[in-house]
C-alpha cells in the first residue's frame, strides 16, 4: 500500500499545476506552514484533498494599504540579555530576526529613556532646569541598546526602519517630578520638543537612523505602575502642532515621521478626531500608532476602518503587543497553541469589560490580531520585547511578559516560541513597499489576508485555528490553486510573478 499512497499524494500537485494553468507556463508556487503538529515555517510540497473545498478568492485588482513593515522591538532587557548569552547565542538569535534567511523584520520599536522594560529608571536629560538641553547623554544607552541595534543593522541587508517613544518626560519638566504618571508642565513644552530633536541626533552620532517617533507611550497612562506622562487628544495635537513639529523642522528633521496616540484601540476616535481636526494640526502628524491591550479577543476593526477613513493617507501603525501578566512557558510549544494564556484584564478588569479577557491561545491572538490588522487598513505591526528571560523579564516594575524568544542566560539556551514562527509568516513574505490586496475566504473559522510584494509575488497567509484540517482552492483570475492546510496552523503562500 506505501508506493500507492505516494502516488496519490504526488498526482495531486501534477494535476494542480495543470488545472491551475491557462496560460503558457503553471503557476510557481511556495507554501510554508507553522502547525501545533510540529511544522515551523517548514515548506510543504506535498497536499491532502478530499470531497469539500474552501475558496479563496484573490483580486489584485482591488487595493488598499501599502505596507510600511513588520518587525519587533529593541528594549534594554533584550539588549541585556544578549549580553548574556554566549556571543554564537547572540548571533542566532539577531540572524533569526534579522537576516533575509530569518524572520527579515522590516520595522521595529524602541524606547527613548527608560520604560518598564529596563533595569532601573533613567532619562537623558538629568540635570533639572537645563531646558537648553547642554547636558542630554544617551550614555545609559551605549552598553546594551545601541550595540543591539547596530548588531542588527550589520546582519539585516534589507535594512529595518525604527520608531523611537519616550515613555516620559524627564521628571524635572512635570507637575509631580515623578517618572509615574503626572503631566508635562506647559513652561517646558518646548524643551521636550528639543529632547526629541537631541535624541536623533545623537542616535545619528552613534550610525543609528530613526525614522518615527511617538509624542508618548500610552498617554492615558498605565495605573500609575511605570514609567508614564499623561496627555489628552488636545494636548498631545497642540503640543504636536505648536512645539514638536515645528522643533522637528527647525533642527533639520522634517521628515521623521511623528506618529499621534500610542496606545489601545477603543479610544482611537477621539485621538483622530482631535489629530485630525483641521488641516494645520494634520500636517505634522504621519499617523496614528495603536496598542492591542483592550482585549483579548477583539481587533476593533470598526475603530480602525474610522481612523483610516478618518484621513485616508495617514499611517495606522501597531507599535506595541505582547502576551502580557504570564510568565514564559519553557519548551512548551504546545501552551502556546492552548487557550490558557490570561491577560491583566483576567484579574482586574471591571466586570462590564471582563468579557473581553476571557482565556486565549497565544497563537491565535497573533495570528488573528495581524490578520484583522491587515484586513482593516493597518501597514505596520510590531511586537513587544524581542527577548526575554525564563521569568519573563527583567523589568524593573516585575510586569513580566512574554516574548517571541525567550533565553536561560545562566544555562546559555535559547527557546525560538512559536510566536516567533508566526510573526515570520509576515515579516518574511511580506515586504515594506507590498499593497494589500483583495482577498476573501469562504468560511467563517478560517481567517486569510494577502499582498503583492514589490517584486509582483503575491504573498498570501491563512490561519486555520479550527480542529480540522481544509482543503482550498485558490482562485486568481481565471487560475485555479488546490492546496491544504493543517488543523490548528498558519500557512504563508508565495505565487511568484
Amino acid at each position: 500500500m506505501k508506493p500507492l499512497v505516494q502516488i496519490y499524494l504526488v498526482l495531486p500537485l501534477f494535476c494542480m499545476m495543470i488545472s491551475s494553468c491557462t496560460s503558457k507556463k503553471p503557476i510557481e508556487m511556495e507554501v510554508y506552514e507553522t502547525s501545533a503538529a510540529g511544522h515551523q515555517l517548514t515548506k510543504i510540497s506535498e497536499f491532502s484533498y478530499g470531497d469539500s473545498i474552501i475558496k479563496l478568492s484573490l483580486n489584485p485588482e482591488e487595493k488598499f494599504q501599502t505596507i510600511t513593515g513588520f518587525g519587533g522591538s529593541f528594549t534594554e532587557s533584550s539588549a541585556y540579555l544578549l549580553n548574556k548569552v554566549s556571543k554564537e547565542n547572540r548571533k542566532k538569535i539577531l540572524e533569526a530576526y534579522f537576516s533575509d534567511k530569518g524572520a527579515n523584520y522590516s520595522l521595529t520599536r524602541t524606547h527613548m529613556a527608560s520604560c518598564d522594560f529596563s533595569l532601573s529608571n533613567y532619562t537623558y536629560a538629568k540635570v533639572e532646569k537645563d531646558v537648553e538641553l547642554k547636558n542630554f547623554t544617551i550614555e545609559d544607552d551605549k552598553n546594551d541598546l545601541i550595540p543591539m541595534i547596530l548588531d542588527a543593522k550589520s546582519i539585516s541587508e534589507a535594512g529595518f526602519n525604527i520608531i523611537a517613544s519616550p515613555w516620559t518626560a524627564p521628571p524635572w519638566m512635570k507637575d509631580n517630578k515623578n517618572y509615574v504618571g503626572g503631566k508635562l508642565l506647559p513652561e517646558y513644552n518646548d524643551a521636550f520638543a528639543l529632547y526629541f530633536s537631541k535624541y536623533l541626533e545623537a542616535y545619528k552620532k552613534e550610525g543609528i537612523n530613526i525614522w518615527g517617533v511617538t509624542v508618548i507611550n500610552e498617554p492615558h497612562g498605565n495605573g500609575n505602575n511605570w514609567e508614564s506622562t499623561l496627555f489628552s487628544p488636545k494636548e498631545m495635537t497642540d503640543f504636536v502642532q505648536n512645539h514638536l513639529g515645528p522643533k522637528l523642522e527647525k533642527t533639520g528633521w522634517k521628515d521623521i515621521k511623528i506618529l499621534g496616540y500610542d496606545q489601545n484601540r477603543a479610544g482611537l476616535k477621539e485621538w483622530v478626531d482631535e489629530m485630525y481636526r483641521d488641516e494645520k494640526a494634520a500636517t505634522y502628524f504621519a499617523g496614528t500608532a495603536i496598542h492591542w491591550y483592550e482585549s483579548t479577543y477583539d481587533f476593533f476593526p470598526e475603530a480602525l476602518q474610522y481612523a483610516h477613513k478618518k484621513s485616508p493617507s495617514k499611517h495606522l501603525i501597531q507599535t506595541e503587543a505582547c502576551v502580557d501578566s504570564e510568565i514564559p512557558h519553557w519548551n512548551d510549544d504546545a501552551w502556546y497553541w492552548k487557550k490558557e494564556a490570561t491577560d491583566w484584564g483576567w484579574d482586574w478588569a471591571s466586570e462590564k469589560d471582563k468579557h473581553l479577557h476571557p482565556k486565549y491561545a497565544p497563537v491565535n491572538r497573533y495570528a488573528t490580531d495581524i490578520i484583522g490588522c491587515l484586513n482593516n487598513y493597518v501597514d505596520g505591526w510590531v511586537d513587544w520585547n524581542m527577548v526575554l528571560d525564563v521569568q519573563g523579564g527583567p523589568n524593573w516594575f516585575k510586569n513580566w511578559c512574554v516574548a517571541p524568544v525567550i533565553v536561560d542566560p545562566e544555562k546559555d539556551e535559547v527557546y525560538m516560541t512559536p510566536l516567533y514562527y508566526v510573526m515570520a509568516h509576515f515579516s518574511k513574505f511580506m515586504r515594506p513597499g507590498a499593497v494589500k490586496i483583495g482577498c476573501v475566504i469562504d468560511h467563517n473559522e478560517l481567517m486569510t489576508t494577502a499582498v503583492q510584494n514589490p517584486d509582483g509575488s503575491i504573498a498570501i497567509v491563512i490561519f486555520n485555528p479550527t480542529e480540522k484540517s481544509e482543503n482550498i482552492q485558490i482562485g486568481l483570475k481565471d487560475q485555479k490553486i488546490d492546496i491544504s492546510i493543517e488543523k490548528q496552523a498558519i500557512q504563508t503562500i508565495i505565487i511568484k510573478s
